[in-house]
């Protein structure tokens, strides 16, 4: 397996170029236990301009700066592709809740759930909000992260849904990390829209998306298609004005029961699905031919005690892409670690380390519409990579509670932090 340039050779000159070498190198640009030994990776400008065997390199690389990796295993950097991260305050009482009992529906229907985080986010002030939220950023960039993508929907209300979304912009500004973000207003019904769902989605998800957009602080519209939440004809009437502004979509869906969502995030050419404990084979037929990405979210299956875990064979026999993000929120995945996600994700819904690692790399990049950017490690894209002392992706995976990460390696900049 050889490396790829996109230079002449004859004009090469290595000014200016990294030369990472004397490395393990997993692309993920086809299967993650594809392990390429005594490879290299020679970077311009934060850019991957050669990915592969050390002895294929340019003869001209040798008054590149060089940095000797003595053998250790270099990945993809990580990508978390659906959290919460923004938000106020914790749920620990729902938690006991839960422990004495009571089913997610029981606590969003007293009041709790989605509503109370309401309340304590729209309390902070944006300072207030990104003090808060950024030692969970801290937490994830630890484990070799290079992009994550945060939602809106505890505000609930124009102003809040935009203050979230600044507060997630405004990270981006204070830690060497990609984010992106989704308008999540249609999350929940707040108290004083409820019974009128369709009011709430006129009055204020319309409305905020447009103050938003123009704005410049969206990347994608999500939504929430429950019981408990939405149905699909109001997800509708969001999708169809994200497409009008020419956003794209991704959507919570089948998590609680089937509704149709995922077809309904297919019909829209979704970036993603997630979720998807309840979907049927229509629904992963449907996404398989749009296109839509699967993202499995083990840490809210896990922390809600469910029974029901993702069809994950349905998915591979429609030829799903699947993903597995954190899902990290106040409530029902108060989690910031990926790497536990992704043994999660193996141990409950029994995906494989080839699964889980290109899961947290490529196919979080295509949820996120920016494979063309990231996810691999290949000449052309942004030189995002974690280097690992391990020995090969099962040693990422299979451990719990330990972080083998040796550096985050940022659009070609090594971080320390």
């Amino acid at each position: 397996m050889g490396g790829n340039i996109i230079s002449d050779d004859s004009a090469f000159s290595s000014v200016g170029y990294q030369l990472w070498r004397n490395l393990r190198l997993v692309t993920c640009r086809n299967n993650a236990t594809d392990i390429i030994e005594g490879a290299a990776i020679l970077v311009k400008d934060g850019r991957v301009v050669f990915a592969g065997i050390e002895n294929e390199l340019p003869a001209q690389t040798s008054t590149a700066e060089s940095f000797d990796l003595e053998g250790k295993l270099v990945t993809p950097a990580l990508i978390d592709c659906h959290t919460h991260l923004v938000y106020g305050g914790n749920r620990a009482r729902e938690f006991e809740m839960r422990l004495e009992g009571a089913t997610y529906e029981e606590v969003a229907r007293a009041g709790g759930g989605i509503v109370s985080s309401v309340k304590a986010t729209n309390a902070l002030s944006e300072d207030e909000l990104l003090a808060q939220s950024l030692p969970r950023l801290d937490t994830l960039l630890s484990e070799g992260l290079s992009t994550i993508e945060i939602k809106s929907g505890y505000g609930l209300n124009i102003e809040a849904e935009l203050k979230m979304l600044r507060v997630a912009r405004r990270l981006a500004t204070m830690r060497p990390v990609r984010i992106h973000t989704s308008y999540l207003a249609a999350h929940a019904v707040p108290v004083e829209y409820r019974g009128r769902a369709d009011d709430y989605i006129a009055e204020v998800v319309l409305p905020g998306l447009d103050a938003a957009h123009g704005e410049g602080l969206v990347d994608a519209v999500d939504g929430f298609c429950e019981g408990i939440a939405f149905s699909p004809a109001q997800i509708s009437r969001v999708f169809d004005k994200a497409k009008a502004l020419g956003i794209p979509v991704k959507l919570h869906a089948e998590q609680l029961s089937n509704l149709g969502g995922a077809k309904l995030a297919a019909s829209y050419d979704a970036l993603s699905a997630d979720h998807l404990e309840y979907l049927d084979k229509d629904g992963a037929k449907a996404m398989a031919a749009a296109g839509t990405v699967a993202v499995l979210l083990p840490g809210a299956f896990y922390t809600l005690r469910e029974e029901q875990a993702p069809p994950v064979h349905v998915l591979r026999d429609a030829g799903v892409h699947i993903a597995v993000a954190t899902d990290c929120n106040p409530g029902t995945s108060p989690l910031t670690s990926l790497l536990l996600t992704m043994n999660m994700a193996c141990t409950l819904f029994r995906l494989t380390v080839d699964e889980v690692l290109c899961g947290t790399t490529r196919e979080a990049a295509r949820a996120l519409g920016i494979l063309n950017e990231t996810g691999t490690i290949e000449a052309g894209k942004s030189a995002d990579f974690a280097v690992w002392n391990a020995t090969s992706p099962a040693d990422l995976v299979y451990r719990i509670g330990f972080n083998p990460l040796c550096a985050r390696i940022f659009r070609g900049q090594r971080i320390t932090q």
